[in-house]
């Protein structure tokens, strides 16, 4: 695709990185070895979590509002967003000293609302398309604006200059703002590497455009930050004609990516900052042995999330595991099984008793065991020690038992 038949050039995108200059840290590119030892390539992470409000939207934000002139400075922004955009718009906004009023979903994580408000943004919820023409507010989209595609592209621009040589750039895509910018400009300085964009299954919206495919968008996803349901209109040309292919993630794998940074690179991603390392799990022969440069675009989660995240993976790795034992109702019982448990190294960390259930005697109980172990063969020895000694074991997974 010729610069000429494009909205955003690479000039556009050089001089994003001079107007943001001093105004917007420029994040650390950093090799990850764990992340290559799980992944099979060779990783680089672009820590965008780390900006003031914990995500790129500064950049394009910051633009944006740089390039106001006096009379739109005095009349005031207004913006749309779950969250990161209006952080974003809200702290250069109030830096700038321009008025700035933010419309966010109701769905909108309460941790986002929240850091939205320090900034000193009216958080609101009605149509941001009624508020701006009645109060002839500047409409500062979060995706579908010259500025902000070129503010978003200086990252790639940043990740070239630390790692010349990457082979991949892979690109979370909500509205297509971030992608586009970042294809323009990977592309322009590097002609051949590839770009791979990633949404997740619930909303495939850019994947929908680009193979003219229909499938449903909506539900309930931890990655917020790119659940949109339209394609932005100035990144769909670019994203068909640079984007070398689109990968839909599923919610485990979301969970997953997350996890692994925080567990792995001791960093902090949301959802949409961990799509990139999602989808490298989800297809790892496309990017086996080669140079990958991922974008840890967010770092807004809510912490009761990460939380359930964290414990769900040790769920799934049977590091932690529930069996449901048969047991005599009769004194000493939880002390033997408790001490049998021991020997093998389980570490207990809840029990639950019930001695009502109809499918057990009436001098008998039903046992509840939660506990901590190495690995998934560490938990099926002490399963076949629990069954040789008669306690019939059955497997429990998030409150409910395994048939």
């Amino acid at each position: 695709m010729s610069e000429q038949r494009l909205k955003v050039t690479l000039a556009d995108i050089e001089a994003a990185c001079a107007s943001i200059g001093g105004h917007v840290l420029r994040t650390p590119m950093l090799a990850a070895p764990p992340l290559s030892a799980l992944t099979g390539a060779q990783v680089y992470v672009k820590y965008e979590n780390l900006q003031v409000t914990n995500s790129f939207k500064e950049r394009g934000a910051c633009v944006k509002l740089a390039a106001l002139d006096e009379s739109e400075r005095r009349r005031g922004v207004i913006a749309m967003s779950a969250g990161n955009h209006a952080q974003a718009v809200a702290y250069h906004a109030r830096r700038l000293g321009i008025p700035a009023t933010i419309v966010m979903p109701m769905t909108t994580p309460f941790v986002k609302v929240k850091a939205t408000q320090t900034h000193g943004a009216k958080v609101a919820q009605r149509r941001a398309e009624t508020l701006a023409a009645e109060r002839k507010l500047v409409w500062v989209h979060p995706y579908d604006d010259g500025h902000i595609i070129a503010g978003q592209g200086t990252i790639a621009l940043e990740m070239l200059e630390d790692v010349p040589e990457l082979d991949v750039l892979i690109v979370p895509i909500g509205g297509g703002g971030l992608i586009a910018g970042n294809a323009i400009a990977a592309h322009a300085v590097r002609p051949a590497i590839e770009i791979f964009g990633v949404e997740c299954s619930l909303y495939p919206s850019m994947w929908n455009a680009v193979y003219r495919e229909k499938r449903p968008c909506g539900g309930a996803t931890l990655a917020e930050g790119i659940a949109v349901s339209r394609a932005g209109k100035l990144a769909l040309p670019v994203v068909r004609e640079l984007v070398r292919e689109i990968i839909l993630v599923d919610e485990p794998l979301l969970e997953r990516a997350v996890n692994d940074f925080l567990t792995l690179q001791k960093t902090m991603a949301e959802g949409a900052g961990a799509a990139g390392l999602a989808a490298m799990l989800a297809k790892p022969e496309r990017f086996a042995g080669r140079k990958v440069g991922l974008i840890l675009c967010g770092g807004n989660i809510d912490p009761r999330i990460l939380a359930s995240i964290m414990v769900r993976q040790l769920e799934r790795e049977a590091r932690i595991v529930s069996f449901r034992l048969t047991i005599p109702d009769q004194p000493g019982i939880l002390g033997q099984i408790a001490s049998r448990l021991g020997e093998f190294g389980a570490n207990i960390l809840a029990v639950d008793h019930h001695r009502l259930f109809l499918d057990v005697p009436a001098k008998g109980a039903k046992l509840d065991v939660t506990m901590e172990t190495r690995d998934a063969a560490h938990a099926e020895q002490i399963f076949r020690a629990l069954a040789a000694d008669g306690y019939e074991p059955v497997r429990m997974e998030s409150g409910a038992v395994l048939q």
